[in-house]
């Protein structure tokens, strides 16, 4: 027998509330569904950005890996330094547009169709060569078989006349010019450079045209400071590509050749 005070506890809690609905097990179900969506979304977001992160880690730790020309550093003050350079062999063209990034553009799509395979070796052959830095682009007049030759950075950029600039890789160190095969590209030229004496002012971000006339009077500036005369226009060297290293992290140089006043 239920007291009066145990049947008064059972009937209040048999009691719905009026402004609560009992949980649909349709409802139920769909809430789970979403909460797993949401779950199974975060993981793929965070996996995404953890192979963007690796991939860009493994990037920035590869490319100081590259082979780069060998010089001697004659003066070093913060960013700035005068560079003696040994002899290099490099492959050049010329190349034009409606501004220095078109120009530069053209060109080392043209020399990265050379060292990629556009080019033929004596024997038929084709060849990979590894990539190394720089890529120049250097005044017009400074003089500048399917082997796949490295590609090297930076890539240097040279203002001369408007429109037109001379965008060249430096070949791999070992490498002679009898062993190099012959470009299917015929705007593709192979030559030696003689040892030469650079000034090189270092920065990063995104090559624009204001901020590269700062660092090209920052430069020229620092030259004269030193008792350096230029012997040639300015170069722009770029080592990293544009589409694959974020603007705070890219590389870049203004160069200039010179000698002693």
């Amino acid at each position: 027998m239920l007291r009066r005070s145990d049947a008064k506890d059972v009937a209040v809690a048999l009691t719905v509330r009026p402004d609560v609905s009992p949980a649909h097990p349709m409802d139920m179900n769909a809430e789970a569904n979403n909460s797993g969506l949401r779950k199974y979304g975060k993981g793929m977001l965070l996996g995404v950005c953890g192979v963007l992160l690796v991939g860009a880690v493994g990037f920035q730790l590869s490319r100081h890996m590259f082979e780069s020309p060998e010089y001697q550093v004659v003066i070093s003050e913060g960013q700035f330094e005068v560079r003696q350079y040994d002899s290099r062999l490099v492959a050049e063209t010329i190349s034009e547009g409606p501004d220095r990034a078109v120009a530069t553009s053209e060109g080392f799509s043209r020399l990265a169709g050379y060292i990629f395979g556009g080019n033929e070796k004596r024997d038929g052959t084709k060849e990979k060569i590894s990539m190394t830095t720089p890529v120049e682009a250097t005044p017009l007049d400074s003089g500048g078989s399917g082997e796949r030759i490295a590609m090297t950075t930076p890539v240097e950029a040279t203002e001369r006349q408007p429109n037109r600039w001379v965008v060249t890789f430096t070949m791999p160190s070992g490498k002679r010019m009898e062993d190099m095969p012959i470009p299917k590209d015929d705007r593709v030229k192979l030559r030696w450079r003689a040892p030469e004496n650079f000034a090189a002012l270092r920065f990063r971000g995104h090559v624009g045209r204001s901020s590269l006339d700062d660092q090209k009077r920052e430069l020229l500036a620092r030259v004269e400071r030193h008792g350096y005369v230029t012997t040639g226009p300015v170069t722009v060297a770029i080592y990293d590509p544009p589409l694959w290293v974020l603007p705070p992290f890219r590389r870049n140089e203004v160069v200039v050749p010179v000698r002693p006043r």
